[in-house]
């Protein structure tokens, strides 16, 4: 997808976010879904999709530990084939963003792969890419003078004085990821990162990025 150059705080976004019964893209599978649309800083909470799925793959003890959906609350729930068509129309062209975004797309574009043939070629934004990138412009700034031990979702929100509630619930998971990109937006524009040309260049989902493999010296802008 041909990526516009828009001002930032006028694009249109769509913060995902997934639960799974685990890890193994070889393995695993979705058991829900949650998506939250922005246009610019303003989150739309009136717009959102969040479904329950019967997942493809067993639910795992450890899992349901995790994210507390049980197999008697998807059995019945439809699969991820209608899920995902549901989903994609959602998503429109919109800019997709996640935290850690790599994972989801990981599971969600396998399952367009096996059900449509295709994947989803919405261009997308990883806010922990974003949150790496922003400690090199603003190394005095209270959340981003030291890297966080786990910078992962919760902390990050924890830092910015973001609400946590039922924490590993997709639509929760969303709301919250929307509200940290909401926090960087002026720290973007202060960087003067100013269009979604230059916001994809730095925190393009694309390149992998996970707690485990991205380089801390890797945001070059």
């Amino acid at each position: 997808m041909k990526i516009k150059r828009t001002p930032i705080i006028e694009a249109d976004y769509v913060v995902v976010d997934t639960e799974l019964t685990g890890l193994d893209e070889k393995k695993d599978s979705i058991v829900s879904i949650a998506a939250i649309k922005m246009i610019g800083g303003r989150i739309s909470l009136e717009d959102k999709f969040y479904r329950l799925v019967n997942p493809e793959t067993e639910l795992k003890k450890e899992s349901v530990l995790i994210h507390g959906i049980t197999h008697s609350e998807v059995s019945k729930k439809p699969g991820i084939k209608k899920v995902l068509s549901e989903f994609s129309e959602f998503c429109s062209d919109n800019i997709i963003v996640g935290h850690f975004l790599a994972i989801d797309m990981s599971f969600i574009n396998r399952d367009m792969k096996k059900f449509f043939g295709t994947t989803i070629k919405n261009p997308g934004i990883d806010t922990y890419l974003l949150y790496r990138c922003l400690r090199k412009k603003f190394p005095e700034q209270k959340c981003l003078a030291d890297l966080l031990k786990d910078s992962g979702l919760y902390k990050i929100a924890k830092c910015f004085d973001i609400q946590i509630t039922d924490m590993h619930n997709a639509i929760k998971d969303a709301f919250i990821t929307a509200q940290i990109f909401q926090r960087f937006m002026p720290l973007l524009r202060e960087s003067e990162i100013e269009t979604t040309d230059v916001l994809l260049k730095i925190g393009d989902y694309s390149k992998g990025a996970d707690k485990y493999s991205q380089s801390e010296e890797s945001c070059n802008f």
